[in-house]
């Protein structure tokens, strides 16, 4: 019994450490920043302002880790979107970056850690 406790707690810590892989990690970030009616799609799904592609809605979901996480189980790819991403909207969508600041609490309790993440 006690063997049997053992492997299912190693197989809980082990789904828990696995990574985020998805489809996400073949997009090209610079294509979509590009193109200012997809930043504009991107921007009102995070919001919760507009509907969310399949595609986007995935996206989303990492985003929110990357604040929540500092982006721990995010794959190399996800953190060069979520890094890019964020400060892309920082330094060219001003008001937007702004409003999903607030949304998201990333000036409160969570902004040291996601900011740091962002600078690294």
């Amino acid at each position: 019994m006690k063997l049997f406790l053992v492997i299912v707690m190693v197989q809980i810590v082990l789904l828990a450490a696995q990574k985020n892989t998805s489809g996400s990690d073949n997009l090209d970030i610079d294509q979509i920043l590009s193109d200012k009616r997809v930043v504009e799609s991107y921007i009102k799904c995070v919001l919760d302002e507009g509907p969310c592609s399949p595609q986007i809605r995935e996206l989303r979901k990492i985003f929110i880790e990357a604040i929540e996480t500092s982006c721990v189980k995010c794959t190399e790819a996800q953190k060069r979107f979520v890094k890019k991403g964020a400060n892309f909207m920082k330094a060219n969508q001003p008001k937007e970056w702004s409003k999903i600041v607030k949304k998201y609490n990333i000036e409160g309790t969570r902004a040291a850690s996601f900011n740091a993440f962002l600078s690294s």
